[in-house]
């Protein structure tokens, strides 16, 4: 392989595998997915979960995160239709689009629907989720427990 192509592979291989930051996620390719998810949520609500954005981009089927929600699946990334690598720099870029859009962030923990005990659910079996993003929503305008009630499916 010639020296040049060595490393235009090794700049596509660092620039996948970077970590977006404050300073260079407006650069990221995903971007402006996510801020189309982002735009047709908050014109149906006032709150953006990860969730819902998942479902919007085609990256978690309605069935499967119904499935989780009613406990039929032990964790959301079983029925996530990307790798984790991939879902850890959406959730990223989501975090720091939400700053833009001046939305606050809110904890929401998910429990089972449905008859029986409502379990915490998980999101991944080995849970290295960072906690502000396990559970986040983010809204603008309201108080933490309605954000909390919205960003939760109808049962």
């Amino acid at each position: 392989m010639a020296r040049r192509d060595v490393k235009a592979a090794q700049r596509r291989r660092s620039t996948r595998t970077s970590v977006p930051g404050v300073e260079d996620f407006r650069a990221d390719p995903l971007l402006p997915k996510i801020e189309r998810a982002v735009a047709s949520i908050l014109a149906k609500g006032n709150v953006v979960a990860p969730v819902d954005v998942l479902v919007a981009m085609h990256l978690l089927a309605p069935d499967g995160l119904e499935d989780w929600l009613r406990g039929r699946v032990p964790y959301l990334e079983q029925v996530i239709r990307c790798n984790l690598t991939r879902l850890s720099r959406l959730l990223r870029i989501l975090r720091f689009h939400a700053h833009d859009l001046n939305l606050v962030p809110t904890q929401a923990e998910y429990h089972r629907r449905g008859k029986g005990p409502k379990q915490t659910l998980h999101f991944q079996g080995v849970d290295i989720w960072r906690p502000p993003m396990r559970g986040t929503s983010f809204g603008r305008g309201s108080t933490g427990s309605q954000r909390r009630h919205q960003s939760r499916l109808p049962t």
